[in-house]
């Protein structure tokens, strides 16, 4: 399963047949923000692939999150589409009203949605466009994670989705950076919060992966889409199928020892901190 995002860019793969589930998700239900596209598209085929009824909250792109659906159900799993605005606390609350309703348990919350846009400098960011950032990035993690929490039981998993940017710094991506470097502290804070009720908080720092986010490049100046592959020591993007497994471990039972962790994709850039 592969789609062209961009010239700049190889087409996106979210799971391919070498691949195989073994069941270490099997009648698990799991709920993925920004579950449409990207990282989320290949998280939820991952995790449909392991056995598990799959729930996403997508913005906008109904389109995008109906190929979702229809890849979770190839894989034979349960699939529930919701629309809505993680940084909206209400949209949040419904969305776990309605995964307990379809599924009557949530045992894993992927926080995988994220807002991305580029600035030169400090001065043009606005007070607008630096809340959203936040709205998206961190509130609805922290909504989600609320709104979740008196539904998930020993055993269950929170896994949020960071990025190399909060350990390496972006010149272009300050806000966004800034919010991915509150995730940290979010995941390190809660995981030692709920270790007492058996539950687990980890996350996971993609590197540049071939996602529509990165478009937002495009306009403010493309060369840095062009030169994407040249940021990693692999020299070349990442795939979101190349994220799958990482979630897939944190979620299931192999990973009962780890919480507070990160696990970082990155194609072997260098993590500081």
């Amino acid at each position: 399963m592969s789609k062209q995002i961009d010239e700049n860019l190889p087409p996106a793969e979210f799971i391919d047949d070498s691949y195989k589930g073994s069941d270490k998700l099997k009648g698990k239900a799991v709920l993925i923000s920004g579950g449409d596209s990207g990282i989320g598209r290949a998280i939820a085929l991952h995790f449909a692939r392991e056995g598990a009824k799959v729930a996403i909250i997508y913005h906008s792109d109904a389109e995008a999150a109906e190929h979702t659906r229809k890849g979770i159900q190839a894989e034979g799993a349960d699939a529930l589409v919701i629309q809505g605005n993680v940084g909206s606390s209400a949209d949040c609350n419904a969305a776990i009203a309605q995964v307990m309703d379809e599924w009557g348990a949530l045992d894993v919350l992927v926080n995988n949605a994220g807002f991305q846009k580029p600035f030169a400098s400090l001065s043009d960011i606005s007070d607008a466009e630096w809340t959203a950032h936040f709205d998206v990035n961190i509130h609805g993690m922290f909504y989600l994670a609320r709104a979740a929490l008196p539904h998930l039981g020993e055993g269950a998993s929170i896994i949020n989705t960071t990025s190399i940017n909060a350990f390496a710094g972006n010149k272009h991506l300050v806000p966004y950076t800034a919010t991915k470097g509150a995730i940290n502290g979010f995941t390190r804070a809660l995981a030692l919060q709920l270790a007492s009720k058996g539950i687990r908080v980890n996350e996971v720092a993609p590197g540049p992966v071939v996602t529509g986010i990165q478009l937002t490049f495009k306009d403010y100046d493309e060369d840095i889409l062009k030169d994407m592959d040249k940021m990693t020591p692999m020299q070349r993007v990442g795939q979101p199928r190349e994220l799958g497994a990482a979630y897939v471990y944190l979620a299931c039972r192999d990973s009962a020892f780890v919480t507070g962790q990160t696990i970082h994709v990155n194609g072997g850039m260098i993590v500081n901190g």
